[in-house]
């Protein structure tokens, strides 16, 4: 009988000890997702810098690890959509250029050249519809403030795809000695295609466009639906960030899509991304 009691006890230990351990198991494995997880943009960019311990806490340039290659190796991995198969060819290559110790390249998050990307659901005349909104950090007495840089949306860009016209196609170069009587057929025949008019720059402003409805009231805001940034700030690079909200430590900011650009072609990617048109 005192063998079975003394069993049963070295038993209960046992167990007690096994589950004490499948404990200590997963608040490690919890604390791992929580350290490994990026869930703010300004942990994304100190992790990016190696302005952060691996342990969650903030570093300053007092810190001996503080922008340490090693460590901003360690990140920079963890910052990749590891997902996402179109990344995996210039990834190395970007954490080695941006990790140079000759010249390291940093996320500057009240520098230029990076925006937010909003997509919002509004009420255009009582049907849903989704627009795009892009902002950027601007300097304001005493701090920052995101300010409107450009919006877009289908139901705007549709008004600027008219038929191109078929007869009278420019105001003639003498116009101005007749006091311009040829506006009279453009604005009572081609009042439709007037944009045609335009000058080869011509691109529309969607964002006045924009303010115009809101101001009038047939646009009307419901929710955000999508958030994402575009960096251009490392030399002859430009990334994209995206939320993902997943388990595990592949989460939280991470960078969503990688493009070796010329400096010279970002001007002409960020038309892109703005849906910037000419006629």
């Amino acid at each position: 009988m005192r063998k079975l009691f003394l069993f049963i006890v070295v038993l209960f230990i046992s167990t007690i000890n096994s589950l004490a351990q499948l404990v200590n198991n997963n608040t490690k494995e919890d604390e791992s997702d929580l350290y490994a997880s990026t869930k703010q943009v300004n942990q994304f960019i100190r992790r990016f810098n190696g302005e952060e311990d691996l342990y969650g806490k903030r570093l300053y340039p007092k810190d001996k690890k503080y922008r340490d290659v090693a460590l901003r190796k360690k990140y920079l991995n963890g910052l990749f959509d590891l997902e996402n198969t179109n990344i995996k060819a210039q990834k190395d290559e970007f954490i080695a250029y941006v990790n140079s110790t000759s010249k390291p390249q940093f996320f500057d998050f009240y520098g230029n050249n990076w925006f937010a990307e909003v997509s919002a659901d509004f009420l255009y005349n009582g049907k849903e519809q989704n627009v795009v909104l892009n902002f950027k950090l601007e300097k304001e007495t005493g701090g920052y403030k995101w300010s409107f840089t450009s919006a877009y949306a289908g139901f705007f860009e549709q008004e600027f795809k008219s038929a191109p016209l078929t007869d009278l196609k420019f105001i003639e170069p003498m116009s101005h000695e007749i006091d311009f009587m040829s506006l009279d057929k453009v604005f009572k025949f081609h009042n439709k295609q007037i944009e045609h008019y335009a000058t080869k720059e011509y691109s529309p402003d969607y964002l006045t466009m924009f303010f115009r409805e809101v101001k009038k009231g047939t646009l009307v805001y419901e929710s955000v639906t999508d958030v994402k940034f575009h960096v251009f700030q490392v030399e002859n690079w430009y990334f994209e960030m995206k939320y993902f909200n997943r388990k595990g430590d592949n989460s939280g900011w991470l960078i969503s899509n990688l493009i070796k650009i010329p400096e010279k072609d970002k001007a002409s990617l960020i038309k892109t991304i703005n849906h910037e048109t000419s006629n």
